[in-house]
């Protein structure tokens, strides 16, 4: 029993050596700079504390005859185009990533590698091209001119953004959804067939519940840059669909004004926490059901 116990010892002195660098990296990466951003968000110029820089966010007016205040509406609008992007992700990469699942290994490879490409490029080059190819004389309109199809204005539009994000995220919803597919065990799918179970049957009751862990990382892996992106939205959405992220880079770079951008990446920080801890109750209760 005693060299038993301290086997166990031994055992968990080597887990948490091992764990170690990965606790001082998530420590100084991420716990530090939250902590700052928290700190300089409840702190003005001087760093005395304040609550002004969140009165300013929740009250300030461009137009006193907008309905809203300004940092409210751009909230609205990145968490509204941001929730299109993902729900449109979700659509595209939930068969795209179960598709992969069950081809063979070598097909499965090749389908990764096609999705990965993509990813090897620089992702402001990948945005700058999109741009080049939505601009009202760019390629699109140019084939669709010869097509006499006539041009399509989507340069500096929210659809226009909302396609940058798909093109740019939609690899990270495919990705998680076909690990968790992947590691599925055929045998269940075959046993819900015997059961009586049609092809939908076996969607609803087996395949969607198996994979809502890849779904819930897949929303969250779109989600959270979506929200938080900046260059998408300055090269594809103009200045009249700037969101949340431009207005940090302006606070930051232009204005100089560090506690404001602060308080702003602190309340996205907490309404993105708030939907992730709703988004995981929910998928427990439906796993529990």
């Amino acid at each position: 029993m005693k060299n038993r116990n301290a086997a166990l010892r031994r055992g968990s002195l080597v887990q948490r050596l091992a764990l170690a660098p990965y606790s001082f990296w998530a420590v100084l990466f991420i716990v530090v700079p939250l902590f700052f951003i928290a700190f300089y968000a409840f702190t003005d110029e001087e760093l005395h504390f304040t609550t002004e820089n969140m009165r300013y966010i929740f009250t300030y007016k461009t137009d006193e005859n907008a309905s809203l205040p300004f940092y409210v509406t751009i909230f609205f609008r990145s968490f509204k185009l941001s929730a299109i992007s993902t729900v449109i992700c979700l659509l595209l990469g939930y068969p795209l990533a179960y598709r992969i699942a069950h081809a063979s290994p070598r097909m499965q490879s090749i389908l990764i590698t096609v999705i990965m490409i993509p990813m090897w490029m620089n992702f402001l080059l990948r945005t700058y091209t999109w741009r080049m190819i939505m601009l009202d004389k760019g390629i699109l309109n140019t084939y669709l001119g010869k097509l006499s199809l006539g041009p399509i204005h989507l340069i500096n539009t929210e659809a226009a953004v909302i396609i940058g994000m798909v093109y740019d995220y939609l690899p990270y919803m495919i990705l998680p959804i076909y690990s968790v597919m992947a590691k599925m065990d055929p045998k269940l799918l075959e046993a819900a067939r015997d059961l009586g179970c049609n092809g939908f049957g076996v969607l609803r009751r087996v395949i969607w519940p198996l994979s809502l862990p890849g779904v819930i990382s897949g929303i969250n892996m779109v989600l959270i840059p979506s929200v938080s992106t900046f260059y998408i939205s300055q090269k594809l959405g103009g200045k009249s669909n700037r969101l949340i992220g431009d207005e940090i880079e302006d606070l930051i770079y232009y204005n100089r004004n560090l506690n404001r951008a602060a308080a702003i990446a602190f309340v996205m920080m907490v309404l993105l926490l708030i939907f992730m801890a709703i988004l995981q109750h929910r998928a427990n209760k439906r796993a529990v059901a």
